[in-house]
């Protein structure tokens, strides 16, 4: 039997309704049975309408409940909300956290394939620029600092050493251990989960790598935990200038690990636009979101791209 795909709706103030209204009809009917959305029945139905969407949607206890292939399967998380798209911002943070407990817990079963979260707005989760990347990290109790965000195309994939934190922080949040802690894991993980002993492009922090001068951060932590991984036999390169590898020399590598978060996912999403997923390595699952963000502004017109949703679904349900 087909393993099950977990779908978390994520924020009611969003673009979600309307990419998973699109992706479900372009869904096989095979793989609509296999899904379960964790969200309100009630916020479904009224975004629906309000939308002038139709779907069959049905309220379920569990994943374990038999249905109809072409079924909306929702499992329903309590929220109060008058507007379905003007939800206060504290009924919000408790509907997102509370959606995302639940769906940890079904995806640590032996019988679900993957996690899938639409959108959330981060403020929502903490007050401590976490993402749903360290918001499920900490529910893993894994080790810290070994959670990977791979943002993962066929053709290249990216992750950021730093991922939800202020620029500033960013030079002394890294460090040689962080680096080397990070892309050991990342290998095994991508090894596991693609078959594949990656070629992976470290990139510096500084313009044009700090020129190598003493104090950098290229110097005193990069170089060396570049240098133990390859003492490893990682297939690893760097510290490589982030100014110019995005044009060309991109294609050489399988992964580049960048510094901080918008080094790498600027580049890359000016590259392939809707054409990836987010990815959580280093769960006791996989968990993968689409590449944007709420599109708050997008509400109501019909303009919101369900191509990273649809890609998701695709890419869990081969697990």
């Amino acid at each position: 039997m087909k393993k099950k795909i977990i779908l978390v709706f994520g924020d009611p103030n969003s673009i979600n309704s309307e990419i998973i209204f699109k992706s479900w009809n372009k869904l096989s009917d095979q793989l609509k049975k296999r899904i379960y959305l964790v969200a309100n029945y009630d916020l479904i139905l009224s975004q629906f309408k309000n939308l002038n969407y139709k779907i069959n949607c049905i309220l379920v206890k569990n994943i374990y409940e038999k249905q109809n292939n072409k079924n909306l399967k929702i499992i329903n998380i309590d929220i109060r909300f008058k507007n379905p798209f003007l939800v206060p911002k504290k009924e919000s943070s408790l509907f997102i956290r509370k959606s995302l407990n639940f769906a940890h817990k079904l995806a640590l079963g032996s019988n679900v394939a993957g996690l899938i979260n639409c959108a959330v707005n981060k403020n929502l989760l903490s007050n401590k620029n976490i993402g749903v990347t360290e918001f499920l990290s900490k529910k893993s109790r894994i080790k810290k600092d070994t959670e990977i965000m791979m943002i993962y195309n066929k053709k290249l994939s990216v992750v950021p050493i730093t991922t939800h934190i202020n620029l500033k922080q960013v030079s002394s949040k890294i460090s040689k251990s962080l680096i080397f802690n990070k892309i050991l894991n990342l290998r095994s993980c991508f090894k596991k989960n693609f078959g594949i002993d990656p070629k992976i492009a470290v990139l510096g922090l500084n313009p044009h790598n700090g020129e190598m001068r003493k104090n950098t951060e290229e110097v005193k932590k990069i170089i060396p935990a570049i240098k133990n991984l390859k003492n490893l036999k990682l297939k690893i390169e760097g510290p490589l200038v982030a100014d110019t590898i995005f044009i060309n020399d991109f294609k050489n590598y399988d992964i580049i690990v960048g510094m901080y978060h918008d080094q790498i996912l600027g580049p890359f999403k000016a590259l392939f636009k809707f054409d990836a997923i987010n990815i959580t390595l280093g769960l006791k699952y996989l968990r993968t979101s689409p590449d944007h963000g709420t599109a708050s502004n997008l509400i109501g017109k019909n303009k919101a791209n369900p191509e990273s949703l649809i890609k998701c679904i695709n890419f869990i349900s081969k697990f």
